[in-house]
């Protein structure tokens, strides 16, 4: 026998390193809503693509429902046994003079054994008990409740067959059961959480699970056509890979020059700014100089749509359809109300780990905070997404707007310590003409240039003039240019 069964769930299977121990009882809890009807039936399934006979017995919900259920899905609930207690009655002789025999019509002991007789009479491998909430209400007290659920324990363990209970935790104060807790090898909690606005939010997390080194806390959900898409909690230190050592040139000499060559592969690279500075316009010149050496890179965009990036990226001369129509490069919207910080990170790794993206482009922060805006360890995640980026030699640029456009600035996420290199841009007032400032205040990767330069941007692209030397209040958001004017660059067709 193997050591681990499949649930039929990919991302769980993750979760569990490999699956559930066969010929165990495992409890699976949530509130109504949650999808506990959805991944049992997945459990089901992955037994009968193994030619396995699996049951469902069913107290809450009719055989038309569980089809309804199944149908949404895809599935035919026909390729397994469904057993309701609408028509024990007619299946087992007894009361055949009834037409319907509802649970609460009967004895719990009575329930317990046509349970028993139809699992003799299937003789399944799998089996789904739902649910324990009915079960509840036939016994009405705790005790004799608790008996039943120990005889249904001991009823399987003499058998090769892996049950699976459900409970929507009603019925008890605080919505969990300790006692059933400790009857159970394995135990999986489904959430729902509704938030202010947007899409409700699910995750799971395995409470316990005997003899399984699981992965630990809480793992974002979805329920998608074709069950549920669990995207397992990302650990970075999980994931090394190895990469060489090496700088990625935008192609503007003087950008590069900044960085000490350009961005190492493995670091991430804060633009931050205020609005309009040129941040999305220098992430686009290292994405553009990236396609064009061959390297498959993501575009993440939380805030423009794809078509005004695109039309911004044609007028600076990144001609960046060109790089989509042959698959190196992917620009992917994202939904600010219907995302999760554990389906964003499950985007990144499919692009790093399927398409070998290597430069991986976030715009913005200021979105990414938006899109979850009740999740308290949004820095955390951050921060891992990071480390496994780091980990796989991608080339990450964040794209930071900063709140106001002059005097003091603030962030929405402050993941400055977090990022390898810094670059701040600012405006500056010199002659009469708002300019740009740019300048690199740290680069874990190497040298770089402590100097404030111009930085001009137009139709033939981004440049970046001589050191500025003569600055006052550059790094409190209102820098004044002082110096003479030689240093200062004029447009392209007053140079000529």
């Amino acid at each position: 026998m193997p050591d681990t069964i499949s649930t039929g769930n990919a991302g769980l299977d993750i979760i569990l390193k490999g699956g559930l121990s066969p010929r165990r009882l495992y409890l699976l809890e949530g509130a109504p809503g949650s999808g506990k009807t959805t991944l049992a039936l997945q459990f089901l399934r992955a037994g009968v693509r193994r030619g396995e006979k699996a049951l469902y017995i069913t107290l809450s919900e009719t055989a038309e429902e569980l089809a309804a259920v199944a149908a949404s899905h895809g599935w035919d609930s026909g390729e397994f046994d469904v057993f309701e207690f609408d028509s024990a009655a007619e299946i087992f002789g007894e009361g055949r003079d009834q037409s319907i025999l509802h649970p609460w019509e009967m004895e719990l002991g009575e329930t317990i054994r046509l349970i028993q007789e139809e699992v003799e009479r299937v003789k399944p491998k799998r089996v789904v008990f739902d649910s324990l909430s009915e079960m509840r209400l036939l016994a009405q007290d705790p005790l004799r409740y608790r008996r039943q659920v120990l005889a249904l324990k001991q009823f399987f363990s003499g058998r090769d067959t892996t049950v699976i209970l459900v409970d929507d935790m009603t019925g008890k104060a605080d919505g969990r059961d300790a006692h059933l807790h400790s009857l159970c090898h394995g135990v999986i909690t489904l959430e729902r959480l509704t938030l202010d606005f947007g899409a409700a939010r699910r995750r799971l997390q395995v409470q316990k699970l005997r003899g399984i080194d699981f992965t630990a806390g809480y793992h974002d959900f979805t329920i998608r056509t074709g069950g549920l898409q669990i995207y397992p909690r990302l650990i970075a230190a999980t994931h090394h890979g190895e990469f060489a050592d090496e700088v990625t040139p935008s192609g503007v000499q003087g950008l590069d020059n900044l960085l000490g060559g350009g961005p190492l592969r493995g670091t991430s690279t804060l633009l931050t700014g205020p609005a309009g500075s040129g941040k999305t316009t220098i992430a686009l010149q290292y994405l553009h100089a990236a396609c064009e050496r061959g390297e498959p890179s993501t575009v993440y965009e939380f805030d423009e749509r794809i078509g005004t990036l695109m039309a911004r990226a044609k007028a600076f001369g990144f001609d960046l359809e060109k790089h989509i129509a042959n698959g190196t490069l992917c620009v992917e919207q994202i939904d600010p109300a219907e995302i999760s910080p554990g389906e964003f990170a499950f985007r990144v790794r499919r692009e790093v780990e399927e398409r070998k993206a290597r430069m991986i482009v976030i715009d913005s922060l200021n979105g990414y905070v938006a899109a979850m805006p009740q999740e308290q360890h949004l820095i955390l995640q951050m921060h891992e997404l990071l480390s496994y980026l780091s980990q796989k030699g991608v080339v990450t640029l964040l794209i930071d707007p900063q709140t106001g456009l002059v005097g003091a600035m603030t962030t929405s996420l402050n993941i400055s310590y977090v990022a390898d290199a810094v670059v701040l841009l600012r405006f500056f007032e010199a002659e009469g003409r708002v300019r740009k400032a740019i300048s690199v205040l740290k680069n874990r990767g190497g040298a770089h240039e402590d100097t404030i330069r111009e930085l001009r941007v137009d139709s033939g692209g981004i440049r970046v003039g001589e050191p500025l030397s003569q600055f006052r209040g550059i790094l409190t958001g209102t820098p004044e240019y002082l110096g003479i004017r030689d240093p200062l660059m004029e447009d392209r067709d007053r140079e000529r």
